[in-house]
């Protein structure tokens, strides 16, 4: 008993020598902080950025176009894979590689012309004779556009078929268009010829079938792309940038994105498919792109009315309605024209390719840096000036990563996007597969797409809450060219607004569409998203893209020669980019602002303002709850800003950091409405869905208000209010998620 009491004493004695020891050793004497806050509480360093930004070199950039272009690399065939292992190559190097990299594969259905049985166009006289045949491939100028890679120009998803009619211009193939064009002709049975623009391309197809129109063809007009040249002897590629006159603009013909026999799912091996009969977004008549020397034959041949001006292109000849058909004085009098398309469709497998770089503090908080990595030839300029600079980027943070110099706050995700060109794919399908990881914890997504158009000046386009750490970024880096001018400086002085709070300022856009991969990380999961490249200088061109897309002459001369020299705007775009990624990722506070949201809601009531409160009054429907919710997040904004004006960034607790956080980084989920838009694929957003109405306001209210106001209906009328209703209860919404209310 004695033996054990004594045992039983000694040990309480050791107990509280040790409790004293940790006591005098374990507290920190400078006020009780723990030393583990300051790694935690660490904010962006602006030291390393400036490093970041001084390693990003145009030379690489120029090398990992020259690597990427090399042979053509559509979605699937041999050159998308040689890509893949590029991509992995890089990511997985030793010396500057990511933490992990893989592949993501997924089985999707796309659409392929036939390699044996060529799509063709032709005029057929009365008696079946071919009169005139519109070229099957572009012409060569160098090597590049004779690599038997090269797939000769189609629309993705048009039907197979043969389609016979009499010719008629449709201008671009608007619902408007077909409209106008059946006040005076029958166009069943006819075909019509479209230019690009202006609506959609599978829409020019879509739009014609309720009419009877039989079949479709698309080119790029003149004035629409080469501010009229037309001569290939010494005006157009290879001579300049402009579209040579066999050039081609293929494209998806879809109006959806992301697997169109999978929606809503991941489109994995065992996935449920729908039958194909019930694929929407499609055209339901043969659709085929020409060029515009072909276009140019047919357009100048037709007979019938003069078109309307704004429907006269860049050829030298009046444009008329046809009709239908050629005029008596051609040689194509009373002849017809025929298509006879050969794509068929097929499911393959694509693969995304994903790096990682693991963040120390918040590792289940994601930036993702995402560009497509498919193009429909070479692809040059898109996708690969923008795989390029990603290519870059990575280089450079893997590299500080191997050495030890740095590892992000938060995790970084990188993703090459794959088929990309037939719809968005790659990324919707990997927004289908996370989607609730992706939606819990992505603070942002940037896409880098076409990182340069040409090399005059920033374009950006994203949620306002990106707005500033944007213009931070920009104001840091060169300018290409112009040593003491920063690329914000340029781009304030190309394009600009006056902001209420901020004075004169570059405008940025808003991401409004589905141009692009961020589609489904703004619609679908309301993500915080940016878009950005090097663009031309408007005022010198009205070419409504670079002339080159999507055709055999998007190659690494093309852009070497003409969009970018030197590669100093592709460096621009990477150290911009770049500097808005690390601002991201290891900031300690995200550098999102909510009252810049404010501004950019308050600009789309006046504009709704302005052009619905008459007719909603008429039909005693009230805007004043949308414009008490859009005044409640003004305060609400405001008042986040006051919460986080006041902080002690040294001392708070990491968990007022993560809440705030937090509240940022969701903020834009608070729009989403899944019941909002049915007739829109993948459109949750009552904010950023588009809008057919034009405007920029509301889309949503735009849309309902446009249809009731044409058609009277009282139930169209009613469908303006419920718009009316969903969008005041998200901005409501959101409001609330900035304050600490209950």
């Amino acid at each position: 008993m004695l033996k054990t009491l004594l045992i039983g004493g000694v040990c309480c004695v050791a107990v509280f020598v040790v409790g004293i020891l940790i006591g005098h050793f374990g507290i920190d004497k400078s006020g009780g902080r723990p030393a583990w806050l300051s790694e935690v509480n660490k904010d962006v360093d602006e030291r390393l950025i400036e490093e970041f930004l001084s390693e990003v070199d145009n030379d690489e950039i120029g090398q990992n176009l020259k690597e990427l272009t090399k042979v053509p690399h559509m979605a699937t065939m041999a050159g998308d894979e040689e890509t893949v292992k590029l991509m992995l190559k890089r990511w997985q190097d030793p010396d500057s590689g990511l933490d992990q990299a893989w592949r993501e594969e997924y089985k999707v259905y796309l659409s392929f012309p036939d390699p044996t049985r060529p799509n063709k166009v032709t005029v057929v006289g009365p008696s079946a004779s071919t009169l005139y045949t519109v070229r099957e491939k572009e012409k060569p100028y160098f090597p590049d556009q004779e690599d038997p890679e090269v797939v000769q120009p189609y629309a993705a998803y048009s039907p197979a078929g043969e389609a016979t009619g009499k010719l008629v211009y449709a201008n671009q193939g608007k619902p408007s268009d077909y409209q106008t064009l059946n006040e005076t002709l029958d166009l069943r049975g006819t075909i019509a010829i479209t230019r690009y623009g202006g609506a959609g391309r599978a829409d020019k197809a879509i739009n014609a079938a309720p009419y009877g129109v039989a079949g479709v063809l698309v080119y790029t007009d003149p004035k629409d792309i080469n501010d009229g040249l037309m001569s290939d002897t010494n005006e157009t590629y290879p001579y300049s940038w402009y579209l040579p006159p066999s050039g081609v603009e293929r494209g998806g013909f879809s109006t959806h994105y992301g697997d169109l026999l999978t929606p809503y799912l991941a489109a994995k091996e065992e996935t449920y498919r729908i039958p194909k009969e019930d694929i929407s977004g499609i055209p339901p008549i043969p659709i085929q792109p020409i060029g515009f020397e072909d276009a140019y034959v047919l357009i100048c041949a037709l007979g019938g009315t003069v078109a309307p001006a704004d429907w006269q292109g860049g050829f030298n000849c009046s444009y008329k309605f046809g009709g239908p058909g050629f005029q008596d004085s051609s040689r194509f009098n009373n002849s017809d024209v025929k298509l006879q398309i050969f794509n068929s469709e097929v499911l393959k497998n694509s693969s995304n390719v994903m790096g990682m770089i693991r963040g120390s503090v918040e590792p289940d908080r994601y930036v993702i840096y995402g560009n497509h990595r498919d193009s429909w030839v070479h692809g040059a300029i898109d996708p690969s000036s923008g795989t390029a600079v990603m290519l870059e980027l990575t280089r450079v943070l893997g590299t500080m990563l191997k050495k030890g110099t740095w590892r992000p706050r938060r995790s970084i995700i990188f993703g090459s996007w794959g088929a990309e060109e037939f719809g968005l794919i790659g990324s919707a399908e990997y927004t289908e597969q996370y989607l609730t990881k992706l939606s819990e914890r992505t603070v942002a997504y940037i896409n880098v797409d076409i990182a340069v158009f040409a090399n005059a000046t920033l374009r950006a386009s994203g949620m306002p809450s990106m707005q500033n750490v944007i213009f931070t970024a920009a104001k840091q880096v060169q300018a290409p060219g112009m040593e003491s001018t920063s690329v914000y400086e340029t781009w304030i002085k190309y394009t600009n607004r006056t902001s209420p709070t901020h004075g004169v300022i570059p405008r940025v856009g808003y991401l409004t569409g589905a141009g692009s991969d961020y589609a489904a990380f703004v619609h679908y999961l309301g993500i915080t998203s940016m878009d950005m490249s090097y663009t031309y200088d408007r005022t010198k061109t009205n070419a409504r893209i670079y002339p080159a897309y999507h055709t055999a002459y998007d190659t690494f001369h093309y852009a070497s020669t003409y969009i970018d020299p030197g590669f100093h705007g592709h460096q621009a775009v990477a150290r911009t980019a770049g500097n808005v990624l690390l601002r991201l990722a290891d900031s300690l506070l995200l550098p999102l602002n909510c009252t810049d949201y404010a501004e950019s809601l308050e600009d789309y009531l006046r504009v709704a303002v302005d052009l619905y409160q008459v007719g909603l009054t008429a039909q005693s429907i009230s805007m004043e709850p949308l414009k008490q919710a859009v005044a409640r997040f003004r305060k609400a904004a405001s008042y986040l800003d006051q919460v986080i004006g006041k902080l002690d960034l040294k001392n708070e607790t990491p968990l007022t950091f993560r809440k705030i956080n937090d509240q940022l980084m969701l903020l834009d989920r608070a729009f989403l409405n899944p019941l909002a838009f049915p007739d829109l694929y993948g459109h949750r957003h009552v904010i950023w869905t588009p809008s057919t109405a034009g405007g920029t306001t509301f889309p949503g209210l735009a849309d309902a208000f446009a249809k009731a106001e044409s058609s009277g209906l009282t139930e169209d009328w009613w469908q303006a209010h419920y718009h009316l209703s969903v969008l005041s209860q998200a901005i409501d919404g959101a409001a609330y998620t900035l304050t600490d209310d209950s």
